[in-house]
């Protein structure tokens, strides 16, 4: 799925409460000023190269920039999607979160149970503890990201917001570094939603 086509009625910016629920994996400092918040799906391959970008913005923004990612599995053309959503939040519950991320985004083509399992273990983590029956006890916190993505308009991925801003175009970090900036300026230095936690 490509990014996804903004809505021209997208309001000027969306709230905190509706961006960064409570529990939510940050990377970053968790008060950074500037909160960057991705839609994303980890079958998918624009997803994929998204990752690298942001991730260099925030460890680059010396505490100025932290990501929050929110689960939107496209699972009508992304069949593991949904299955790895689960894995990666029962990583996360196990304070594995972004490195499961990082895994699962390098081995797309792995995303079946036995490849999940196959990563948690690589993390240390006991493999059965993020698939089957294990996993669907974290569908409501994926459940909950979806939702919240559709009641904003999300249809595609990845869709990223800065500072409450949608941003528009292809993720890069040249264009994650001019939203942040902008997003400060529009703040005076505090541009974002302040509630989440790191995991």
């Amino acid at each position: 799925m490509t990014t996804s086509t903004p809505d021209p009625q997208d309001p000027p910016g969306t709230s905190a409460a509706a961006l960064v629920p409570p529990g939510a994996h940050v990377l970053g400092a968790p008060d950074a000023p500037v909160t960057i918040v991705e839609f994303g799906d980890f079958e998918c391959p624009y997803c994929r190269d998204a990752a690298p970008a942001l991730r260099t913005v925030v460890e680059e923004s010396d505490g100025q920039v932290r990501l929050v990612f929110r689960h939107f599995p496209l699972f009508e053309v992304h069949p593991y999607a949904l299955t790895a959503a689960l894995a990666a939040e029962a990583a996360g519950a196990q304070g594995r979160f972004w490195e499961m991320h990082d895994l699962l985004y390098a081995h797309q083509d792995l995303l079946d149970d036995a490849g999940l399992a196959h990563w948690a273990q690589t993390l240390g983590l006991d493999g059965a503890s993020v698939v089957g029956d294990a996993a669907q006890a974290y569908g409501d916190a994926v459940e909950r990201d979806y939702l919240a993505g559709a009641d904003l308009g999300v249809s595609g991925t990845p869709t990223v917001y800065v500072g409450g801003e949608r941003y528009r175009g292809r993720v890069t970090a040249d264009g994650v570094r001019a939203a942040v900036a902008a997003a400060l300026e529009r703040a005076g230095g505090d541009a974002g939603p302040a509630s989440g936690q790191g995991a």
